[in-house]
């Protein structure tokens, strides 16, 4: 028989069985994924409103609030891949289209792209009064295609046949983003592809063979160029390079950016000038064009000096760490492949920004990760970490 008090006991099994569920389901996360990427995020936007304040006019608040709307649309993918059960056969089938879909957002640049200083890369979408750049897309598309490729049962990596069709599929994106031209984003998709080789269990007498090839390649092709026989660069590409191998050949041309950073980095010292003080920006020897996107961690370096860049290194550290825990606790071959594939992205990104900015790397215009102003970057490293947290939360599953 039913009592007054049967409803609130009731309603106290229903709260705790909630609770039970939010209990359980919380510690599934990596929180130190999460930790990692709130304070990246939290930098970036910090540094990208102070480098429009400096600038002056209204430049802080719109770079700013952009900036806010693709970490919320970044955020909803982020929550939504971490919810997701990777493992379906469905986002296998999944990773499939979303490869075909890059393929045809690539050629679609050469028709209806925007081009902005001229480089042809972008889509707008100008209901949303946005640019997407397709190619930061097609990394984490062929992430996810390798990666289901070779956790197939039926693709052995050390088949030729099989590496033949892998490296085809790296090909097709890696042609297409040249040809805009963008060296620098078809570069990355190379250590996607070695990498997650190397964790199939691609032989070392492989490796070797394919050590040796691109040696003998890649010296053809510095021959080539000096030469000039058929140049497949284009001139500012080569001179971006001249300029790496000799800083001191073109500071006031093609070298002015990447020496302006270096300058940024050096007046830096051990604390920095203050947030928001930072003279080359301030006084526009370091363009606005490059500060909040390609150089910014000149900008954080000059301002917070070395602690504050070694501050930000370990909170990349923390986010590597967390990707190769994942890499190493899974027992998915399909997850582990993800994780290498998606930690090389972040970590090729962040070793070829910062090298640019302290002079060890040529400039490829690669943006630093959760922290340089830019929409199309923040939406495919949210999703892929939201993939990791998928990972992470089914690792011990089959």
């Amino acid at each position: 028989m039913k009592t007054e008090w049967s409803g609130c006991f009731d309603a106290d099994r229903q709260e705790e069985g909630i609770l039970g569920r939010l209990a359980h389901f919380v510690p599934e996360f990596d929180f130190v994924q999460i930790g990692a990427l709130l304070f990246l995020i939290g930098t970036g936007l910090l540094f990208i409103y102070s480098t429009g304040a400096q600038v002056g006019g209204n430049h802080a608040a719109s770079f700013f609030f952009r900036q806010l709307r693709w970490i919320g649309a970044g955020g909803i993918l982020w929550l939504f891949c971490s919810l997701i059960d990777y493992r379906k056969i469905q986002y296998r089938i999944l990773a499939v289209l979303f490869y075909l879909v890059t393929i045809v957002l690539l050629i679609l640049v050469f028709f209806i792209g925007v081009k902005v200083y001229g480089a042809t890369r972008w889509l707008s979408i100008a209901p949303l009064g946005m640019r997407l750049q397709p190619s930061e897309f097609s990394k984490l598309a062929l992430v996810m295609v390798l990666s289901a490729m070779f956790a197939s049962p039926m693709f052995q990596v050390n088949r030729f046949p099989c590496l033949l069709l892998g490296g085809a599929t790296v090909a097709l994106p890696f042609l297409l983003i040249v040809r805009e031209p963008d060296l620098g984003s078809a570069l990355i998709l190379v250590p996607i592809f070695l990498s997650i080789l190397f964790t199939a269990g691609l032989k070392w007498r492989y490796i070797l063979l394919a050590a040796v090839a691109v040696c003998i390649l890649g010296g053809a092709a510095v021959l080539n160029e000096a030469m000039q026989f058929r140049p497949m660069l284009k001139e500012y590409q080569r001179d971006r390079i001249r300029v790496f191998l000799n800083p001191e050949l073109d500071r006031t041309d093609t070298g002015y950016n990447s020496y302006q950073a270096r300058l940024a980095v050096g007046s830096g010292g051990l604390t920095g000038k203050g947030i928001g003080e930072g003279t080359q920006n301030t006084l526009g020897f370091l363009p606005q064009t490059v500060s909040n996107n390609d150089f910014i961690f000149s900008v954080i370096a000059e301002e917070v000096g070395f602690l504050g860049c070694l501050l930000l290194i370990a909170a990349y550290l923390a986010l590597f760490y967390s990707i190769i825990r994942t890499a190493f606790l899974t027992t998915d071959p399909f997850g582990r492949y993800l994780a290498v594939g998606i930690g090389s992205i972040i970590f090729t990104h962040c070793f070829i920004n910062i090298g640019m900015s302290i002079g060890l790397a040529p400039v490829t215009g690669l943006s630093l990760p959760f922290v340089s102003y830019g929409g199309s970057f923040m939406l495919t490293g949210l999703a892929g970490c939201g993939l990791l947290q998928s990972v992470y939360r089914f690792r011990n599953s089959r």
